[in-house]
């Protein structure tokens, strides 16, 4: 298990990396903020093992209720089991069909708050079904609790902003708590 998290952490920074990287930002200058300081590691990871029992009427009951994630990103594997739902705007709740031996990276709220909005944090559920048991694994990559988040800097100017407030990870974890789905709107300046 140590072993697969140290490996899921280095494909999560790499993962990282190139979509900050899409946005014209470098490495070195730019994506510094969540690299080791001081000794301490600015980025933490999460690991979900659900679990989601055969259900007799799966239209009466919702494995995973609607909402995003905390993270930067995270990364799913749903062992070839669908389940898994993204909102998308104009069509409602679309299937994400697993792919045998695939991952679903999804953009979390942290995310959203440092691309300056050009990444969106995705709305997801997950299903019951009536013939197995679904299994899947969620692989968190967050902000440590005192790791600054804020749009960084080469993405705000003039005609871009910035939309959000700086918080710690940790404030934000509690926003979250308390806000739910309000969280983002709650530091949105």
């Amino acid at each position: 298990m140590e072993q697969w998290q140290a490996e899921m952490k280095t494909l999560c920074n790499k993962i990282v990396g190139i979509m900050l990287g899409s946005l014209g930002l470098t490495h070195e200058d730019d994506m510094n903020w969540f690299q080791p300081q001081n000794g301490s590691d600015q980025t933490q990871c999460l690991f979900h093992l659900n679990s989601y029992p055969v259900c007799p009427d799966p239209d009466r009951a919702m494995g995973l209720a609607p909402h995003t994630d905390t993270s930067l990103i995270t990364v799913v594997n749903q062992f070839n089991t669908g389940g898994l739902q993204v909102y998308q705007d104009g069509a409602g709740w679309v299937p994400v069909e697993p792919v045998e031996g695939a991952l679903v990276v999804n953009v979390g709220d942290l995310m959203q708050i440092v691309s300056n909005g050009k990444f969106k944090s995705v709305l997801h559920r997950a299903l019951v079904n009536s013939t197995c048991h679904r299994l899947a694994t969620a692989f968190f990559l967050m902000a440590s609790s005192n790791a600054e988040v804020s749009p960084l800097r080469k993405l705000v100017d003039s005609a871009h902003p910035p939309l959000y407030r700086p918080v710690t990870g940790k404030e934000y974890f509690q926003l979250k708590l308390k806000l739910f789905m309000k969280a983002l709107e709650s530091i949105r300046l």
